[in-house]
């Protein structure tokens, strides 16, 4: 039997990572999944990171700690209120405080790390350009650029021993497309976790932040039962 391919899977815990890995497994990758914690409030999304690791077959899960809280200037990491009950047209437009400086450009650079380690020269991410809060990071500019930039910044990638591909099967989907992708793939979206402000104890997501009401929207017009705990449901 062939070797199977190996691959960094960035994975959040979040809906769209928990896809993202879904769809490298079933492309035939031996996945390895890469979790940072960055001293994101939504740390929750560490222990679902775990689960679906786990859940979805992950060959290996490695988890860093790298505390963007240093810098702040989000507020995922920062004393700054996360918006509720923004309507569809804000979230649409602008970038919102959420944004959380550099964040993909640094977690692709772990995973690139990792890669080059592994011997591995495919890179997954779940990135959205459409279902998505205005994240700059997050357009297929920035992954193109990205890739580029892996190819001429490694070892393995200047002596030609392969090309660094980043792959964003997310990136030109709707959160309901993605969802019924995921739900094709067997992923229990039951055990991920989106919320930017979920309760501190039980974990339940505040259903009010612009990644609830998206991910609630998304549930919706895939037709699918929300499978989310709710903090005031």
């Amino acid at each position: 039997m062939a070797e199977r391919r190996r691959a960094v899977v960035l994975l959040s815990g979040g809906l769209d990572s928990a896809t993202a890995l879904a769809i490298a497994q079933a492309e035939g990758f031996e996945s390895h999944a890469l979790t940072v914690f960055y001293g994101q409030r939504h740390a929750a999304e560490i222990e679902a990171a775990r689960v679906v690791a786990k859940m979805l077959g992950a060959a290996e899960h490695a988890e860093l700690s790298l505390d963007l809280r240093r810098f702040g200037g989000s507020a995922l990491t920062a004393d700054i209120a996360v918006p509720k009950d923004r309507p569809a047209d804000d979230m649409a437009h602008g970038i919102p405080v959420t944004y959380v400086p550099a964040r993909n450009s640094i977690f692709l650079a772990m995973a690139l790390g990792w890669a080059e380690v592994l011997g591995a020269f495919d890179i997954f991410v779940g990135v959205n350009a459409l279902d998505y809060s205005g994240y700059p990071d997050c357009r297929p500019e920035f992954i193109a650029a990205f890739e580029a930039l892996a190819n001429v910044a490694t070892k393995a990638g200047v002596e030609g021993v392969g090309r660094f591909r980043v792959h964003a099967p997310l990136i030109q989907l709707t959160k309901a497309q993605i969802i019924q992708r995921g739900a094709a793939l067997g992923v229990d979206y039951g055990k991920t976790s989106s919320c930017y402000d979920p309760d501190l104890q039980s974990h339940a997501a505040c259903g009010r932040c612009d990644s609830c009401k998206l991910r609630a929207k998304g549930f919706a017009e895939a037709g699918l039962t929300d499978p989310t705990r709710y903090r005031y449901a």
